[in-house]
């Protein structure tokens, strides 16, 4: 049996956005109206000019591999908790209830302030679960708080494309529901079979995820025809994509599009991913982004309340 398969991409399917105007105050409506385009057609897009050094993602990465590369045995010292914090083992998650579970492996950690203290105020918010070696730390909060950044010159990049004052999905900034998280992929035996993934087709739950491939491939994204296509990395970009909450958000006018990971290479994957969200407060309704007259199937909810949900259906543990 042979892996999910999936075709080669079309030039300019996923486009390349170069967000350095919009970081620099240059020509931010431009980079606004690329992102906004992107948003509607695709919901994904790859972005450079980001201002985060290709060292520092090697850097970062190498010492998440040594992590992975740890007996079961040293990783269960920081199993996830019931705040998702720490190691979620490969069996873990399924992204549908009729799916198989993900080969994958993660490690998750949240904000936390600069002396180390964590929010208590949600379900999914708690003290975060570090294994003793320093460097894995240092590269989870490196990268945490540099793709944050990028996230949230992003995010006001969507609000200028609605014509919407530049920190509107902001909220107060102080202490987001944001996650960070180092996802594993080891080789996918060659006799998986087309049902089996990496990481199964879905959607993601939240506002807005900010991806870091390395160079070994597997992503693949569903086109508007419903056809699987690779989406390859390409050297100095990071992969943006809408979750299904800025879809909500935006009353669908932007698009959450599915996605899945097939690791056919032969050799170890490793993702750096950040999953945007503002406070657990912070209420979603597209009245407040289109006026209290535009037609919508989606009743108000808050950010909190519409993650506890998604991550009760999609992770083992809390059931």
């Amino acid at each position: 049996m042979s892996h999910a398969a999936a075709r080669q991409i079309d030039p300019g399917m996923i486009p390349v956005v170069d967000i350095g105007p919009l970081r620099d105050g240059s020509a931010p409506q431009a980079v606004a109206r690329a992102l906004h385009r992107a948003s509607r057609e695709v919901g994904f897009i790859y972005i450079s000019n980001h201002g985060i050094p290709d060292a520092a993602l090697a850097a970062w990465r190498e010492a998440a591999l040594a992590f992975f590369r740890q007996p079961a045995a040293a990783k269960q010292a920081v199993r996830v908790s019931p705040k998702h914090r720490g190691w979620i083992a490969a069996g873990g998650a399924r992204m549908r209830d009729d799916a198989r579970p993900d080969l994958k492996e993660s490690f998750v950690w949240g904000y936390q302030d600069p002396e180390g203290n964590t929010p208590e105020d949600h379900p999914l918010r708690g003290a975060n679960r570090w294994p003793p070696d320093p460097a894995f730390r240092a590269a989870a909060l490196g990268w945490f708080e540099a793709a944050h950044r990028v996230a949230g010159e992003l995010m006001r990049g969507f609000a200028l494309g609605l014509g919407l004052d530049a920190d509107f999905f902001l909220g107060r900034g102080g202490a987001p529901m944001s996650r960070g998280s180092f996802v594993y992929y080891p080789p996918q035996p060659d006799d998986a079979g087309g049902e089996q993934f990496g990481v199964g087709p879905h959607t993601d739950f939240g506002v807005l995820t900010v991806l870091a491939q390395d160079d070994v491939g597997g992503l693949q994204v569903q086109d508007l025809q419903g056809e699987w296509v690779a989406a390859p990395p390409i050297p100095g970009t990071l992969v943006v994509n809408v979750g299904d909450l800025l879809a909500r958000w935006t009353n669908d006018a932007y698009r959450s599009t599915p996605h899945r990971v097939v690791n056919s290479s032969g050799r170890e994957r490793l993702s750096m991913v950040l999953a945007y969200d503002p406070e657990p407060d912070t209420l979603i309704d597209p009245r407040a982004v289109f006026g209290p007259d535009v037609e919508t199937a989606y009743a108000p909810t808050t950010c909190g309340d519409y993650l506890e949900w998604r991550f009760a259906k999609a992770f083992d543990y809390r059931r």
